[in-house]
């Protein structure tokens, strides 16, 4: 019989609590880490639904096994005294995906009820890694280098030259100020910039945040003893009104960085011109005389994931490098049998914006996640940028973890290295 989640605890098994709705939730753990499997080992799940923390009965657990082998099995289970168990095995370094369905007696899903996917189907997503430190990337660009040293070189002609109109302050004890600065490319890089008010000179760390992928204004951030820069990702105008934002991403950047064409080469990527707004926003907080010439930090999740990770690869005064579940890593992996996730097709130019090559160029500190449920961007491509990485590194793996949800009390994994 199984036993409260304290005791598996106590018993050292790797468990996690799924609180999915009002009153169902579900129990689930792996016999091992999630991420410590070798070749050949057999990987166990263990699933149990609870209804108001007592064992639910007469529901129907449906589940799908997939991974980087390519290989795909399902079957099902009447919840009750007996738990769910899916045994699988991978042949290969790779990541195993796990997807767990719950139906009532008439076959219909049941549903969130609450939280960050109410009124969506009940389900769980995770897995398992296989050997991951063994994963490479898609084999990277000959003339890679060459080629960002060619995009500083547009970058420095143009001289660093910001306009600062100084806009209404939320948080007392800053100044606050939207910013536009001339960059190469198509669009100046516009943010909105905050300073600890009284600052001396050469005092302050400097950071500098970017956005995940979509449509919308900076954000305004206050940090104390830090002047930080919150820029949009496509050089528009912050602070503007809703329709604004929506006009935008209906018409001029709708399914921007999607286009096959536009990514056959990396000088017309849509990419492009976001990298080298990144890059002109380090250069540019740089300048700043309040900045102690020491502690450059970037951050962002997803595509401002992306974005951090190409910031630590181009600009080596960077010292902190944060990419919470980065997008864009290893974009050719499906060429090496692995999922997918949500990406642009693979293109030549497209290889040039890679998450995973540019974490070859990354010696800076550096935090990373990854969900293990998140096929947006998918675990696998996240530990080949972690294995990439040549300075100090932590990955953490987050059980149940989707692209845009954290279980509560996740089980986490994490590999470090110092």
């Amino acid at each position: 019989m199984f036993r409260h989640i304290l005791i598996w605890a106590i018993a050292t098994i790797l468990m996690g609590t799924e609180a999915f709705a009002g009153t169902l939730s579900l129990e689930w753990m792996t016999d091992k880490k999630m991420v410590s499997y070798k070749v050949g080992d057999t990987i166990t799940f263990t699933v149990r639904l609870l209804e108001n923390g007592a064992l639910a009965v007469g529901k129907h657990l449906n589940w799908k096994r997939s991974g980087s082998d390519g290989l795909n099995s399902s079957g099902e289970n009447v919840s009750g005294d007996t738990p769910l168990t899916i045994t699988t095995s991978m042949a290969q370094p790779g990541f195993v995906r796990i997807k767990v369905s719950v139906y009532n007696k008439d076959g219909k899903p049941e549903k969130f009820t609450d939280g960050y996917y109410k009124g969506q189907d009940l389900i769980f997503l995770g897995g398992a890694g296989v050997e991951t430190e063994k994963l490479e990337g898609y084999p990277e660009p000959e003339d890679f280098d060459a080629f960002w040293q060619k995009q500083r070189t547009r970058l420095t002609a143009v001289p660093v030259k910001a306009k600062l109109n100084l806009v209404e302050n939320d948080r007392a004890g800053f100044v606050l100020y939207d910013v536009t600065i001339d960059c190469a490319g198509p669009k100046p890089v516009r943010g909105y910039l905050s300073i600890p008010e009284n600052a001396e000179k050469k005092s302050l760390k400097a950071q500098v945040f970017f956005h995940g992928y979509g449509v919308t204004s900076a954000s305004k951030r206050y940090v104390k003893g830090t002047i930080t820069l919150d820029i949009n990702a496509h050089g528009i105008e912050n602070g503007r009104e809703t329709e604004y934002y929506t006009t935008l991403k209906e018409g001029e950047l709708k399914g921007y960085a999607f286009n096959r064409a536009q990514n056959a080469t990396p000088e017309t990527c849509y990419f492009n011109g976001m990298i080298l707004r990144v890059m002109r926003a380090l250069d540019y907080i740089k300048t700043r005389p309040e900045w102690n010439g020491k502690d450059l930090i970037v951050s962002g999740g997803s595509q401002g994931g992306l974005q951090s990770v190409a910031a630590a690869a181009l600009d080596s005064d960077v010292t902190v490098c944060n990419a919470h579940k980065p997008w864009g890593c290893d974009l050719g992996g499906i060429d090496l049998g692995r999922i997918r996730g949500w990406r642009p097709d693979f293109a030549p130019g497209i290889a040039y914006y890679d998450t995973a090559t540019m974490g070859k160029r990354i010696t800076c500190e550096t935090t990373i996640s990854a969900g293990m449920g998140d096929y947006i961007c998918p675990p696998s491509g996240i530990a080949v940028l972690y294995n990439n990485i040549k300075g100090p590194k932590t990955l953490q793996f987050i059980q149940g973890s989707t692209h845009g949800y954290n279980p509560p009390n996740p089980v986490t994994q994490e590999l470090s290295i110092k």
